[in-house]
């Protein structure tokens, strides 16, 4: 099997955010991957490497293998995905549309994440929800985030792609 042709092999770990945008991904676009779970904690964080950092300079995940080459930073490998695998999109049709979610991508990755790194002793709304619903928090003041997160967790993509559903997800976490 030629580099090209090989399964595509992509470097993640459970709780990060930018993975999980492209377990996400690589899920709706129906892309069968190989997993390597990268602990950020265990042993001082393993993206710090040598094997690691030989296949990903930046030392960050997600690192995804893929026709030959490793690309790394979320936005870029789902780029990367849609134009080399442009059915099913991921974006829609319309350009306007296809703007709206461009800005709101950017807005995450520029805006929100290096804010959510700055304060990651605190805890992020999804992590209010997540363990609201946990210990059955009642979430009825919150209409808006109750429903969108019930749409996404119909979605198959964001089931299997799911931090609580990954192979490197500790026992006790998981869904």
């Amino acid at each position: 099997m030629s580099a090209v042709a090989a399964k595509p092999i992509l470097y993640s770990y459970f709780r990060s955010s930018c993975s999980w945008r492209v377990r996400i991904a690589l899920a709706l676009k129906g892309i069968s991957y190989d997993l390597v779970p990268v602990n950020l904690v265990k042993d001082g964080g393993q993206q710090f490497s040598a094997e690691f950092k030989a296949l990903n300079p930046m030392k960050q995940v997600p690192a995804l293998k893929i026709d030959g080459i490793t690309l790394s930073q979320s936005l870029a490998i789902i780029h990367y995905l849609e134009e080399t695998r442009p059915n099913p999109s991921l974006l829609p049709q319309d350009p306007k549309k296809r703007a709206q979610v461009r800005m709101i991508a950017d807005h995450i990755v520029s805006g929100i994440q290096p804010l959510q790194h700055w304060s990651r002793f605190y805890s992020t709304l999804l992590d209010a929800t997540v363990w609201g619903m946990k210990f059955k928090v009642d979430m009825g003041p919150y209409p808006t985030i109750t429903r969108i997160n019930k749409a996404l967790l119909e979605l198959e993509a964001f089931k299997v792609s799911h931090p609580c559903r990954q192979p490197d997800t500790p026992a006790e976490l998981r869904a």
